[in-house]
């Protein structure tokens, strides 16, 4: 999409709301002074991170993504269907589990901004999903996609109660789960049908989307599952610091580190376990890993580290920014951690370009001449939207 097209959207946007809405943005609405010229300047950064963004700008991150990103592409059935671009030379769609992770990003904004085009929007997604991999995922080699996917389409259930969200959220788990859970190991899920390695991407993640599948269904078998996952994932890769190991293989040696995904969807199992197991300490072991991300894993400002050594590794931290955020506010947290959080919606709005977009290095502010992928301009939007969870 144009600059153009996307500063006179802000521009009505202006108008329609009112000049608090884009307090933040207010230069934009502006003739005498793009907001490229203003944001050149040296104290520029410190002068728009000194306070937090408002929920109405966060409204306006996700709005801002949508002109850049999101496509509507036609019908389905009686209603519509749409993906999100992978970049902005918009060459083709997200590829599967960043579509499904920006998705989540939608959902995480509905939550902070609730209207009808936003659930009408998530369901269009959810149609281009189906339309463009089919309902069930198993031809898709990493167990991990299909657990994103999977647990985009319940927690998308849980908004607009569509059944056949929760049909894909229930028998995409179970595809992972027959194909994927063996006791090699002592148990756990394979990252890949070539069962070479064994995954907290896959296996934290699936413990929160059994725990919702429950929650929807009422079926125990999946909170059994859930914790068969959890118990074993604590076992191999849980150190008592917080630091949470991110695979192992086949022959038991741990192959990688910290990420802060797995740092965050960590965070998130323990948070949808707590309250059912309370005579084991999750809340303990998620505390733990939320001081490990704050103390070892960020600068000295406490901003989350830019991850942008791979296309996938870019978007990391919008994941990390959800699940530690519905922590924070399910275990009342705020005073705690809610600053550090805070500290980085704050870095990341403050690094917006003329357009309003964010990109994934919270330090540096974002091109305006670069082209940039979805997934890594999606972290601010999450981390915006989230932080409204406990404000």
């Amino acid at each position: 999409m144009k600059k153009q097209t996307i500063l006179s959207r802000l521009k009505l946007m202006c108008v329609l709301s009112g000049s608090v809405l884009l307090i933040g943005l207010a230069v934009s609405c502006k003739k005498s002074e793009p907001l490229a010229a203003a944001a050149d300047r040296s104290t520029d950064v410190k002068k728009r991170t000194a306070a937090l963004p408002t929920l109405n700008e966060a409204l306006v991150a996700m709005q801002v993504f949508n002109n850049n990103f999101y496509n509507q592409y036609g019908t389905y059935g009686p209603s519509y269907k749409a993906y999100f671009w992978k970049d902005q030379n918009h060459t083709n769609r997200m590829d599967f589990w960043m579509q499904a992770e920006a998705i989540e990003m939608f959902i995480d904004a509905y939550d902070a901004n609730p209207s009808q085009d936003f659930k009408d929007k998530i369901h269009y997604l959810y149609n281009g999903m189906r339309d463009g991999y089919g309902v069930t995922w198993e031809n898709n080699e990493f167990n991990d996609d299909i657990i994103w996917g999977a647990l985009m389409c319940v927690r998308a259930y849980a908004i607009t109660n569509d059944g056949g969200m929760l049909d894909m959220a229930k028998n995409n788990f179970d595809i992972v789960w027959n194909r994927a859970w063996d006791t090699q190991l002592g148990g756990g899920l394979w990252w890949k049908t070539d069962k070479q390695s064994k995954n907290v991407c896959v296996n934290a993640p699936a413990v929160i989307c059994a725990m919702k599948i429950y929650q929807a269904t009422g079926n125990a078998d999946y909170k059994t599952k859930a914790k068969m996952i959890m118990d074993w994932m604590v076992n191999k890769f849980y150190v008592s610091t917080g630091e949470v190991k991110g695979a192992v293989n086949a022959a038991d040696v741990i192959t990688e580190g910290t990420r802060t995904y797995t740092q965050g969807t960590f965070i998130g199992a323990c948070d949808v376990l707590r309250n059912e197991y309370p005579a084991v300490n999750y809340t303990t072991m998620a505390n733990n890993t939320m001081n490990y991300t704050k103390n070892n894993m960020c600068n000295a400002a406490g901003i989350l580290p830019d991850e942008y050594d791979t296309g996938d590794t870019q978007g990391f931290k919008g994941i990390f920014a959800r699940w530690a955020c519905i922590y924070v506010a399910s275990a009342n947290l705020q005073s705690t951690y809610g600053q550090w959080l805070d500290d980085n919606a704050t870095a990341a709005w403050g690094v917006r370009n003329s357009s309003g977009v964010m990109w994934g290095k919270w330090g540096i502010r974002t091109p305006d001449n670069q082209v940039l992928s979805s997934f890594e301009t999606h972290n601010g939007v999450s981390m915006l939207n989230n932080v409204y969870r406990y404000h």
